[in-house]
């Protein structure tokens, strides 16, 4: 039987009994933000993958099994090249000038620095001892294997939970992970840009297929690994780390780095060491928990400018706070830095 492309749906169907009602889908484009997950059609927003994947369409029409066409994204308008003279110093089209000192990180493409940090990444703790099925319990046939990444549909005792090659289940024991674009898991590197190849990267991980449940081998507590986003004043650091359903919340500060432990709801527990790209004073930085993240107020211990939230050898841009004459920043010529900044402004 064909098998419908839709999205929402994607159910086998026979074309004797497809109408205009038979297939329930989301014709719009999902959506990521803050934490919550959703689609663009409609305004339900969950905070789990599983439940984002369980949203009931909300338009619908007939099946269909033509390849799905990704709508292209709105072209943006190219940013203005910076010209370099003959000092090596690059002019902006603003009239701006930045020159680089020997103290300088050597700058890098964005591409590099996703690379360098998909290396320096620290593995998440991801299933010991995953849940297994209840072997007493039958499966309709067409349930499809709950493992993420898996979408293996049950057929027969034999063949689904047998001994045979279709009885293996890859999936993704880990969690999804969405940060300025990219799309993967936490158990494997492989990331993508768009959400329908995203779908489609391969399980990491063999095991047995789970089409009803029901066999908890651990209460164990679950690692999970929780988005995090940040920005800078001149006197503090902002960083929110989106996590819902918290149960309890405890953070230590120290000069060059801070512990995050965080237990939610569901036995998962969100626990980190985030070294500083700069000191801080501990006895000044303080945390808040909000309902759907945790927003972290961290004191500099001076007034360099932040590049990044961790240490790195690798920079692509440095932020300036202001610039000189009427005391605003829109349509300013000369960037400010600290004295002791890496970069230093030539008027």
């Amino acid at each position: 039987m064909p098998k419908c492309t839709r999205k929402g749906c994607e159910k086998e169907y026979k074309e004797e009994a497809n109408n205009d009602s038979a297939c329930q889908y989301h014709p719009g484009a999902p959506v990521f933000h803050e934490g919550l997950k959703g689609w663009s059609c409609c305004k339900k927003r969950v905070s789990d993958f599983d439940e984002f994947l369980n949203i009931p369409g909300c338009a619908t029409g007939r099946h269909t099994d033509e390849k799905y066409v990704q709508p292209a994204p709105a072209a943006k308008p190219d940013s203005p090249a910076p010209a370099t003279t003959k000092d090596g110093i690059e002019v902006y089209s603003n009239g701006a000038a930045i020159s680089m000192t020997n103290h300088t990180p050597t700058p890098t493409t964005v591409a590099e620095a996703a690379e360098d940090t998909d290396r320096k990444a620290k593995p998440l703790a991801v299933e010991v001892l995953p849940e297994e099925d209840d072997l007493s319990v039958p499966v309709k046939v067409g349930t499809t294997c709950k493992r993420r990444g898996c979408g293996v549909t049950y057929k027969d005792e034999a063949s689904s939970r047998g001994d045979g090659s279709e009885a293996a289940c890859f999936h993704h024991p880990g969690a999804p992970i969405f940060h300025e674009g990219s799309k993967g898991w936490s158990c494997c590197p492989r990331k993508v840009l768009e959400f329908e190849e995203f779908l489609k990267i391969k399980g990491c991980k063999e095991g047995k297929h789970l089409f009803v449940g029901g066999k908890s081998n651990s209460q164990e507590e679950e690692l999970v690994d929780c988005r995090n986003d940040w920005y800078q004043t001149p006197t503090h650091i902002i960083l929110s780390i989106f996590a819902k359903d918290k149960e309890d919340t405890q953070i230590t500060f120290e000069e060059q780095s801070m512990n995050v432990d965080i237990k939610m709801k569901g036995n998962k527990r969100y626990k980190a060491t985030i070294p500083f790209f700069q000191p801080i004073v501990p006895g000044e930085s303080t945390f808040k928990p909000l309902t759907t993240k945790v927003e972290i107020k961290l004191r500099k211990g001076n007034g360099i400018s932040w590049a990044a939230l961790e240490p790195t050898d690798k920079v692509t841009s440095w932020t300036t706070f202001g610039v000189t004459g009427g005391g605003g920043t829109v349509g300013g010529k000369e960037m400010l830095y600290a004295n002791d900044a890496p970069l230093q402004v030539k008027k």
